[in-house]
C-alpha cells in the first residue's frame, strides 16, 4: 500500500511540476513576444555570427523516482515495481541550437519486488537452497551525453517558451545489490553469476551503462529552465538485481524526474538553446544598417545608370556618342569616322592625271598620280574600317607571291588600325585584313605552312592618328620575314 500510494504521489508531482512550468514558460513567453520591437531586433545576435554571441554553458539539478522496468518493454526479472528516490546533476555544453553535450552524474536505490521469489544458493550453506523475494540496489553513475532539441525553431512565434529534447550516451555505473529472504534477513554478498554468499559488508560492481531519454524542457527566465524527463538506462550485466534470474536479459532501470537549469553567461546574452533561427533571419531582414547598405547599393546602381545613358548620348546624330565625338554637331547625313570627324576621301589622282591604268604590267600601281613599280613585301593600305582588298594592292601582292614561290621562305602578315573606334574593334579589324592578305597569297599558290598572322591593332601606329593623312597610314599590313 505505501509503494502505491509513493508511486501516484511522484507521478502526480511529475505531472504538476510540468504544468507549472508550461504555465510559466507562456507567460515568459508572452512578456517577450510584447516587449520585443523592431528597435530592440537591432539587437538581436545575427544568424551566422557564431556561439560567441550566446551564452553556452549550464548546470542542473533534478530530483526523481526510479524503477526496475522501462517503458519500452523487455524481459524483468522481479515483476513488483517498488519506486525509489533518485537525483542527479548535470553540466552542459551547447554546440549548436539543436546540439549539446551533457555529462550527467546521478544516484539513488532502484528497487524491486517477486511475490513468487527465486531460489538461488542459501548464502549459509551453498548447498541448499533459498528463496529471493525483494531486492534493492544502491548506485551512483556517470555518462557523457549527446542531447538534440527539436522544438526550438518555430516558424509562429519569435520566441519559444517549450523545447522538446531526446538524449543518448555512454557512461560508467557503479552499484551493490542487497537482496532479501521471506524470514526478513538479507545478503549483500555475490559472485558475478548472482550467487548470494554470507557477508554483511556491501561490495560495488563497475559495469558500463547506456543511458537513452527524452525530455521536455520549460523557460522560467532568461537564466533559470525546468526540466521534465525521463531516462532508460541499460546496464552492461546481469547481477543489477542481486540475482541472474532470467538470464540472458540484461539488467535495465528507468529513472523519470525533473528539476532546474540555470545558464551561465552574461545577462546580455541569451542562451543559445533558446535561439529561433526563422526569428533571426526575419530581424536581419530589418536590421537598419543593412537596409541602409541596400538603399546606398540602389544609389549607386542608378549612378551607374546614368552613366550608361551619358555614354550612349548622339547629340548630332552622326553614330558617335557625344564623349568620344571630337567634332560635334556635324551635319546630319555626313559620312565620318571614329572620332565624329567629318572623312575625306582620297582623290583619283590616276584620273587626274589620266593614267592608262589597263596598260599598267602585273607589278606597277599609280600612288600620287606617279607609276610606281611594286616591290615584294611592301605594306599594303586599307581603307577606313575595311578588310577588302584595293587593286592597287595586287602588284605588291603579286610581287610577293613570285618571291614566296622562289625562295619558299616563311612570312608573317601583321595586321594593324587606326585609332578610331574602340581597341577590340580595331584588334578585330587588324586581324581581318591580315587573314585578306593571307587568303591572297594562298589562291596565289602558296601553301599555308609559309604563312602566319598576327594582329596588333591600334597599337605600333606609324603616323599621327590625329590627323586623317596619318590615320591612312596606319591603315596597313605590313610583312615581318
Amino acid at each position: 500500500m505505501n509503494y502505491s500510494i509513493l508511486k501516484k504521489t511522484s507521478v502526480l508531482t511529475l505531472v504538476s511540476l510540468a504544468f507549472i512550468g508550461m504555465a510559466a514558460a507562456q507567460t515568459n513567453n508572452s512578456t517577450s513576444t510584447k516587449k520585443t520591437s523592431m528597435s530592440d531586433s537591432v539587437k538581436t545576435p545575427k544568424l551566422f555570427g557564431g556561439t560567441a554571441q550566446y551564452n553556452t554553458w549550464s548546470v542542473g539539478a533534478n530530483i526523481g523516482i526510479t524503477a526496475p522496468v522501462v517503458v519500452t518493454g523487455g524481459t524483468d526479472v522481479f515483476t513488483g515495481n517498488n519506486p525509489s528516490f533518485g537525483y542527479g546533476i548535470t553540466v552542459k555544453k551547447q554546440l549548436t541550437h539543436t546540439f549539446s553535450l551533457r555529462f550527467d552524474l546521478s544516484g539513488g536505490k532502484v528497487s524491486g519486488s517477486e511475490s513468487a521469489g527465486f531460489l538461488v544458493p542459501n548464502p549459509a550453506s551453498p548447498t541448499e537452497t533459498v528463496n529471493v523475494t525483494s531486492f534493492t540496489t544502491s548506485y551512483i553513475s556517470g555518462s557523457l551525453n549527446g542531447v538534440f532539441n527539436f522544438g526550438n525553431i518555430n516558424f509562429l512565434k519569435r520566441k519559444n517558451g517549450i523545447n522538446f529534447y531526446t538524449s543518448g550516451g555512454l557512461g560508467l555505473i557503479d552499484y551493490a545489490p542487497q537482496i532479501f529472504f521471506p524470514s526478513g534477513s538479507s545478503s549483500t554478498s555475490y559472485d558475478f553469476k548472482g550467487h548470494a554468499g554470507n557477508n554483511k559488508t556491501a561490495t560495488y560492481i563497475h559495469e558500463m551503462v547506456i543511458p537513452v531519454g527524452v525530455g521536455v524542457k520549460f523557460k522560467l527566465t532568461d537564466k533559470l529552465d525546468l526540466n521534465v524527463g525521463y531516462t532508460e538506462n541499460f546496464v552492461d550485466g546481469y547481477n543489477f538485481e542481486g540475482v541472474k534470474e532470467k538470464y540472458p536479459a540484461k539488467n535495465k532501470y528507468s529513472f523519470g524526474y525533473g528539476g532546474i537549469e540555470y545558464t551561465f553567461g552574461p545577462k546580455n546574452k541569451t542562451s543559445l538553446e533558446w535561439v529561433n533561427p526563422v526569428a533571426l533571419m526575419y530581424d536581419e531582414l530589418y536590421d537598419a544598417a543593412l537596409r541602409q547598405e541596400v538603399e546606398a547599393l540602389k544609389g549607386r546602381v542608378k549612378t551607374v545608370e546614368k552613366s550608361i545613358d551619358d555614354l550612349k548620348k548622339d547629340s548630332d546624330g552622326d553614330g558617335v556618342a557625344d564623349q568620344f565625338d571630337k567634332c560635334p554637331n556635324t551635319p546630319a547625313g555626313t559620312v565620318v569616322d571614329g572620332s565624329g570627324c567629318i572623312i575625306v576621301f582620297p582623290v583619283d589622282t590616276a584620273k587626274e592625271n589620266e593614267i592608262d591604268t589597263t596598260k599598267l604590267s602585273p607589278d606597277e600601281s599609280v600612288v600620287n598620280g606617279k607609276i610606281v613599280k611594286a616591290t615584294p613585301f611592301s605594306k599594303v593600305s586599307f581603307e577606313f574600317d575595311s578588310s577588302v582588298l584595293t587593286k592597287a594592292s595586287y602588284p605588291a601582292l603579286e610581287a610577293t607571291i613570285a618571291d614566296l614561290k622562289k625562295t619558299g621562305k616563311t612570312v608573317i602578315i601583321a595586321g594593324y588600325a587606326s585609332s578610331e573606334g574602340t581597341s577590340s574593334h580595331n584588334m578585330s579589324l587588324s586581324k581581318d585584313r591580315a587573314n585578306s592578305i593571307k587568303n591572297y597569297l594562298l589562291k596565289g599558290g602558296i601553301p599555308a605552312k609559309q604563312i602566319k598572322i598576327k594582329g596588333y591593332g591600334e597599337t605600333h601606329p606609324i603616323a599621327d592618328n590625329s590627323t586623317e593623312d596619318g590615320r591612312k597610314l596606319n591603315r596597313r599590313v605590313e610583312f615581318v620575314q
